[in-house]
């Protein structure tokens, strides 16, 4: 097996290559920067500029899926001018797959025939923000704010590709855990400073996912070739203020600040401070049902994990298992 991912340099690309060096899958990938492209039999890089619409074909090369990340990041401050990078980054990327894809259909039959799946990254930000709902794929209402409409925009991309003749699906990514970058290290920063606390009224949910159970769906979904859409999401989602909490005993570090109100994270942060207040309840089921089982069903299992801390005194390995159990 080769796969061909785009992203691949990312917090999420770059476990999801860890994982298929582990198990002997060759990996062809797309970068915008020529430094970062890399030759080897098991690991080749290919030059791309999905703003141009600028693709080298050889990407498709022995390749059976293609798995795509590649987007712009949403922490950075939702300017007038960025906001639009976010949109026309995970436009562009879809529109240039696709273009190529075509061609290589009609010039190069042999190498788009092997292409079983396709499998791209979307998020859950889809889901309309709520305290008491509890989201399947099945959700048809679409959140109004900026990111619901990114992500609504991201999936009928994605959608075009089932004019193909191999399998098409999306992932709804959740947070993200992992201590070499995304959300949780600047969720840890503060806390390891002693100033850490909880947002809003800390209620809103969060629906968290290991970056390796991540990996996992990701290439679990090429290798089964599933279709339509999954949230890749934990099956435990937790509230602000108990992942606050979790994380503070992960570092071994106390809480006592009060929660911070919601207008001085928009102070700080502007439109971007959304992210922190808007709650999603997310199922997992659907992956579950197709026999994925996930490494790290609970927060503290998957803080313990990155943080060192599964061993901790007191802390019963019953408990790791059973706590969140739904």
């Amino acid at each position: 097996m080769r796969i061909l991912i785009t992203g691949a340099t990312g917090l999420v690309g770059r476990e999801i290559v860890r994982q298929c060096q582990d198990q002997n899958i060759s990996v062809n990938y797309l970068t915008t920067s020529k430094e970062k492209m890399v030759s080897k039999p098991e690991y080749q890089g290919y030059y791309w500029n999905p703003d141009s619409g600028v693709i080298d074909e050889k990407c498709f090369e022995g390749v059976t899926a293609i798995i795509n990340l590649a987007a712009a990041s949403i922490s950075k401050r939702w300017t007038t001018r960025y906001k639009k990078i976010i949109l026309t980054s995970r436009v562009n990327t879809l529109r240039t797959l696709h273009r190529a894809l075509k061609k290589q259909k009609t010039l190069n039959p042999e190498s788009y025939n092997a292409i079983k799946a396709f499998v791209s990254a979307s998020a859950i930000g889809i889901y309309p923000d709520s305290l008491s709902n509890y989201y399947t794929e099945n959700e048809t209402k679409i959140d109004d704010s900026f990111l619901g409409e990114v992500v609504k925009v991201w999936e009928k991309e994605t959608d075009a590709f089932n004019d193909f003749d191999f399998s098409v699906a999306k992932v709804r990514i959740g947070l993200v855990m992992s201590s070499e970058g995304g959300a949780l290290p600047e969720m840890a920063k503060p806390v390891k400073n002693y100033v850490g606390a909880a947002f809003g009224s800390g209620e809103q949910w969060q629906s968290w996912i290991h970056t390796s159970d991540l990996a996992r769906i990701f290439l679990f979904t090429v290798e089964n070739g599933l279709a339509g859409i999954y949230n890749g999401v934990g099956p435990n989602p937790v509230t602000n203020n108990r992942l606050v909490k979790e994380i503070a005993k992960a570092v071994d570090k106390p809480l006592f600040l009060p929660n911070i109100p919601k207008f001085v994270m928009q102070t700080i942060l502007g439109e971007m401070a959304y992210l922190l207040f808007a709650s999603q309840r997310v199922s997992c089921k659907k992956i579950e049902e197709e026999g994925f089982i996930f490494n790290y069903p609970n927060v503290c299992l998957a803080l313990g994990e990155i943080y060192g801390t599964r061993e901790k005194e007191g802390v019963s390995e019953a408990l790791y298992n059973n706590e969140y159990s739904s």
